[in-house]
């Protein structure tokens, strides 16, 4: 017999169709589009064949016949599991020469992986702040780096994308009877993942020594198209404590992985969580990640690194003439702001019926009424290409 108590409750199947009809109302509902192809410049999906400008594989490594055959003789020699965390019997020796390649790479002592992006940060967030401490992000960090922050219980306050004066100001103001042991992280992106510009890094690195405090970068969509990553080309890479990046992107794996003193990473071996307390990366996506660190540290890669930044310049020079301001634009990473929910995804289906896959961006992946297209170049694209997406995004203004 149901109570009267019972009753009354909210079925729960209820609640999530009351929440999925919200999210339709507000042009916020996403689905999975099947992919059928390899990952590459051209996708086909659900039967039709795009040019695709929305991955992140931008020197176009993911397919890499090199990568795939790293993986093939990893899943024969390792098998396709680990078997167990790192800390049990899960430390196979491709980690270990993935790490050491990435030390080598990003000029470190040493480095870490991790099995995705998400839990690298959350590793080593959740490890260096907590109760009492303060972590000072960017407004425009990527998720992963907010909810990182908030899983470690420390305050988290922001300051105004890349705005340096304010970052003073944040930090005067929390250095105002600061206590001894209070620990202050700042965390900013090299690259930043929506929006395509460069955070200003050495005056953060002034700032940041000026005012006792640490820093962790993000380099996960900078390493592989400027090489080892931008810290490293400013030449301030003994000022950043904590340098994160991924190899699922340029890299064309999976994962990833801290850099930094030795240790930072024997620390992050015993108290990052995420870390400790999952099963360890698939042989096959740490070996076709060292393949992938192997490639980008090539004559290849530059070759294929300068083919992606001659493409840029293309589409920059093409946008402009058409009055789109991306002058701040220093990556593979174009927004086509739009604002509303409602034009982005217009215009997105718009490009899909004439052939180009650039899903409409909202929130909560950006800010409300900044909606976008995220375009990104890849070094598979081509002069070509550039051009019919130029020719297209012309005729989708008036949507």
């Amino acid at each position: 017999m149901i109570s009267e108590n019972q009753s009354n409750r909210l079925n729960f199947y209820d609640y999530l169709q009351q929440e999925c009809e919200k999210l339709k109302s507000k042009e916020l509902w996403r689905i999975l589009r099947r992919v059928e192809s390899e990952q590459s410049s051209r996708i086909i999906v659900e039967g039709k064949s795009y040019i695709n400008f929305s991955s992140n594989d931008y020197l176009g490594l993911a397919c890499h016949p090199a990568l795939k055959e790293a993986a093939i003789k990893a899943i024969e020699k390792y098998g396709a599991g680990s078997g167990a965390s790192r800390l049990i019997c899960g430390s196979i020796s491709i980690h270990h020469k993935l790490e050491e390649r990435l030390a080598d790479f990003k000029q470190t002592e040493a480095a870490l992986s991790f099995s995705s992006g998400y839990l690298t940060a959350i590793g080593a967030i959740c490890s260096l702040v907590g109760k009492g401490d303060i972590v000072i992000l960017d407004r425009l960090a990527h998720s992963c780096l907010i909810d990182a922050t908030r899983l470690s219980g420390a305050k988290l306050v922001v300051f105004r994308h890349n705005d340096c004066e304010h970052l003073e100001s944040v930090l005067k103001r929390i250095n105002n009877g600061r206590p001894a042991n209070q620990k202050v992280l700042i965390v900013t992106e090299t690259v930043f993942s929506m929006d395509g510009d460069i955070a200003p890094l050495k005056q953060i690195v002034e700032l940041k020594e000026k005012y006792g405090s640490w820093l962790m970068v993000d380099e996960a969509h900078a390493t592989g198209i400027y090489k080892s990553g931008i810290v490293n080309s400013l030449g301030i890479c003994e000022a950043v404590e904590v340098q994160m990046g991924t190899l699922g992107k340029a890299v064309g794996a999976s994962g990833g992985f801290i850099c930094g003193k030795k240790v930072l990473i024997e620390y992050l071996i015993n108290k990052a969580r995420s870390f400790i307390f999952t099963t360890a990366p698939p042989p096959a996506a740490s070996a076709a990640a060292l393949e992938g660190i192997n490639i980008i540290d090539s004559d290849e890669g530059k070759v294929r690194a300068g083919m992606l930044l001659s493409l840029i310049d293309e589409l920059k020079m093409s946008l402009l003439s058409a009055d789109t301001d991306v002058s701040n634009i220093q990556s593979a990473i174009f927004p086509i702001i739009l604002g509303s929910n409602e034009k982005a995804t217009k215009v997105a289906k718009y490009l899909m019926e004439n052939g180009i896959y650039i899903p409409a961006i909202r929130y909560p992946t950006v800010p409300k009424n900044s909606a976008r297209l995220r375009i990104t170049l890849t070094a598979n694209h081509n002069p070509e290409d550039v051009r019919l997406l130029t020719l297209s995004l012309k005729s989708a203004s008036g949507i």
